[in-house]
């Protein structure tokens, strides 16, 4: 019976490790890093170099960054007033995309998740309430999924930003509960970010 060589075998392992990959899919993809030119394969593997080498998190808002300092952070276009948590990089894109929101932001990197083994302590909440506490925000927007974990996390954050004088809001709800911010529409996002109410 015919065997893969170790390293095709090697490069499938790798690829089904990534979310949402099962073997099938790895194979399909490893298949077709051997079909293309070694330019383009070349490439690919240069794109995970530079990312690991050169993409961290932002020291303020913990978004993806490239300096000390993203680009959001550094731009004195934003209103400084305002300040959006969500969970991940990618639902701080996601709410960009929808063009209505010019404020600043702040990643968790996740969501209290106890059945997950993860608490507050590993999430950037405490630089989030020093961000608050040194700041001049008048609103802090409540972007987290609506989710059972991510309204958790949001409740343990307007708890700990009470002792502030600013306002607590959260998105509308035409985000439908279960739901994941980067699966949701440009609309729907402008729509929930438009009518965001008081947390």
């Amino acid at each position: 019976m015919a065997q893969l060589t170790e390293s095709v075998t090697r490069m499938i392992d790798e690829f089904a490790k990534l979310p949402g990959i099962g073997r099938k899919s790895a194979e399909r993809m490893a298949y077709h890093v051997l079909r293309v030119s070694r330019a383009e394969a070349l490439a690919l593997s240069d794109s995970i170099r530079d990312v690991k080498e050169n993409v961290r998190y932002c020291q303020n808002c913990f978004h993806l960054a490239e300096q000390e300092l993203c680009e959001i952070c550094t731009d004195p276009r934003r209103n400084a007033s305002q300040l959006c948590v969500v969970e991940q990089p990618r639902d701080l894109i996601q709410l960009e995309s929808s063009g209505v929101y010019k404020g600043l932001y702040h990643v968790l990197l996740g969501r209290i998740a106890p059945l997950d083994g993860i608490g507050p302590d590993q999430l950037t909440i405490d630089a989030l309430i020093d961000r608050v506490r040194d700041g001049s925000f008048r609103e802090v927007i409540m972007a987290t999924n609506p989710t059972v974990e991510g309204d958790g996390t949001a409740l343990h954050i307007s708890n700990r930003l009470a002792e502030f004088p600013v306002e607590v809001t959260q998105l509308a709800r035409g985000i439908t509960t279960g739901s994941v911010l980067e699966f949701t529409n440009k609309e729907i996002l402008a729509d929930a970010l438009s009518g965001r109410r008081k947390f």
